[in-house]
């Protein structure tokens, strides 16, 4: 399915400022065929669109409507790369939004990434990827414990790091008004390639 993203129409806009605040569900329900067409289906075909230009990013989903009113005035969709290792996006009302990593974790995920964390090689190895996308515009952010984990020190060179229970990067991609161009299949495509060797860490690290 090539070339079919133009862009978020003007109506996707004109649907989500209607499901602002706490509209209750009748409202809502009127508005589902439109949400759908203007809102949904634009973000199934600009991930079809990135799937064609990097089949690695196929391995799509675009989520649908749930109870929480907060689910109709956010739309997401994910890549996953690994278990619990994906690219999430979501479009609403300030444009389309970034959030990449690790999170989520299955069991024994959190062991193993502490474990790939204070390793010198492979820990110092993320500090080095993470130092490459901050410039970049990418906050660094997740589930931090208080306290480090039990059986490493405080002094520790990554021990923020190590306190992580999720690791993600996270940064605005298309405001408003690229969102209703065809710019987010570049943006989304380019943002792989940088985010790429950051879940592949992750993916290397957290299996089993």
């Amino acid at each position: 399915m090539s070339g079919t993203f133009g862009g978020w129409p003007e109506q996707a806009f004109d649907v989500l400022l209607q499901l602002e605040g706490d509209p209750p569900h009748d409202a809502r329900e009127k508005l589902r065929k439109e949400r759908e067409r203007h809102v949904r289906q634009p973000m199934i075909a600009l991930l079809n669109d990135v799937a064609d230009a990097n089949p690695d990013l196929e391995d799509f989903s675009v989520w649908g409507f749930r109870k929480e009113v907060w689910w109709w005035q956010h739309q997401g969709a994910v890549i996953r790369f690994a278990p619990r290792v994906e690219i999430g996006l979501r479009f609403d009302l300030d444009g389309l939004h970034l959030k990449a990593g690790w999170h989520y974790a299955l069991p024994g995920q959190v062991q193993r990434y502490r474990a790939a964390v204070a390793a010198v090689g492979s820990g110092t190895e993320l500090a080095e990827l993470l130092d490459v996308l901050r410039p970049r515009g990418y906050e660094i952010t997740g589930d931090l414990m208080t306290r480090m984990p039990r059986g490493l020190p405080a002094d520790h060179p990554r021990a923020t790091l190590l306190r992580h229970r999720s690791l993600l990067a996270v940064r605005p991609l298309a405001g408003d008004a690229d969102a209703l161009t065809s710019a987010p299949v570049g943006q989304v495509v380019e943002a792989a390639r940088e985010l790429t060797p950051l879940l592949t860490w992750l993916a290397r690290a957290t299996s089993p």
